[in-house]
């Protein structure tokens, strides 16, 4: 890890909900000790206007965020990624680039928000739900003592992250 500043991207496929949420999430919550990205394998190319409304509404910046691939992220003199998430269940499956500096990788898969129906209030409340789910994990992750835990302990707490917050009924 860096000495100064923890990268971290969001994987997903289509880059416009899920892990644009996670990155301005992580943005706001890592306050400057941790930078925040996302990217796709197959990036719609625009962000999901409901993600754009929803960050406003959390008075959370959304200048800067983009749908785009992570092709970006592998090319020489893209930030060296001290971990790697994957928030939907297809970038999960998916071979990935050869990651520069080996950084460590979770899944922290969760329902994609623009796959939602409904009316326009139950699209949102989706949209709402993976908010509240991403927040409570990268909360959780920033807790964590990077600089005194070892490797596999912090495999380990970076994967019990990802299971935090399940859907409750």
């Amino acid at each position: 890890m860096s000495a100064n500043v923890i990268n971290v991207l969001f994987l997903c496929t289509g880059n416009s909900a899920r892990s644009i949420l996670a990155e301005a999430l992580l943005n706001h919550w890592g306050r400057g000790q941790f930078k925040g990205y996302s990217a796709g394998s197959f990036p719609k190319g625009a962000v999901h206007p409901l993600a754009l409304e929803l960050l406003a509404q959390m008075h959370l910046p959304t200048a800067g965020l983009s749908s785009k691939s992570w092709d970006e992220f592998s090319r020489p003199g893209a930030p060296t990624m001290d971990f790697i998430f994957t928030v939907c269940d297809n970038a999960a499956g998916e071979v990935c680039p050869v990651w520069p500096g080996h950084p460590m990788t979770a899944h922290w898969g969760l329902p994609d928000p623009a796959a939602a129906v409904g009316n326009a209030a139950e699209r949102m409340l989706a949209f709402r739900e993976a908010f509240r789910i991403l927040e409570t994990r990268i909360r959780y992750f920033l807790t964590f003592q990077f600089k005194v835990l070892a490797r596999e302990e912090l495999q380990r707490n970076i994967e019990a992250a990802g299971k935090l917050a399940a859907r409750v009924q």
